[in-house]
């Protein structure tokens, strides 16, 4: 049996397979509790790379806008965050001409966020403390940050936040030189998602519509 469910963003039926019980989670969340618009949220945005003078193609599964600006590049996992963080990052490095501010994988319960740019981990809010500031004790701050839930859903910057940010953030593009070696790990990486992608979707339907 093909299940399928009406995507919360665009409002189409898209089938119910992979991570899509996890997109439509955090779709949901960016717009009942971060404040966005659904406007804001760009759903499965081509991505166009070059590997050995061939054209690989993908899809992003969400990038979050603030006044048309791309603040956050998405990729919804049914599986372990941390499995696919690295491909989300290369993603964001490479589907513009300029950077995207952050990298986000997310099952839509609980989330891995990086500044692009850095590659850091963000640990905190994207205004006033994104890495958290070390305190005087080191060994005492370092366990508080694992303690803090890294992965948690507060990490995800509310659209006020977004704005905010962005007022001062200056967009530069991947260093050039860099570049074919970010190529290849996306595309090493997004097959190897695609392949490993389970049949059904890990959450039940009526559980998230």
């Amino acid at each position: 049996m093909n299940l399928t469910l009406i995507d919360y963003i665009t409002g189409k039926m898209v089938p119910d397979i992979g991570a899509e019980g996890s997109r439509q989670l955090f779709e949901r969340f960016l717009v009942e509790n971060r404040g966005y618009e659904k406007q804001d949220v760009l759903v499965d945005v081509p991505i166009k790379i070059m590997f050995k003078d061939e054209e690989y193609t993908s899809k992003i599964d969400l990038i979050v806008c603030c006044n048309e600006k791309p603040l956050m590049a998405i990729r919804c996992i049914a599986g372990s965050l941390a499995s696919y963080e690295r491909e989300i990052l290369a993603a964001a490095r490479l589907v513009y001409d300029v950077q995207i501010p952050f990298s986000v994988s997310t099952n839509g319960k609980e989330a891995l966020v990086r500044d692009v740019i850095s590659g850091k981990a963000i640990l905190g809010n994207i205004v006033s403390d994104p890495y958290l500031s070390y305190s005087s004790n080191k060994e005492k701050d370092k366990k508080n940050r694992y303690e803090n839930k890294v992965e948690g859903l507060e990490l995800i910057p509310r659209k006020n936040e977004g704005i905010k940010f962005l007022e001062s953030f200056k967009y530069i593009p991947f260093p050039l030189e860099k570049k074919e070696r970010e190529m290849t790990i996306f595309r090493s990486y997004d097959l190897e998602r695609n392949e490993q992608e389970c049949d059904a979707s890990p959450f039940l339907t009526g559980q998230i519509l």
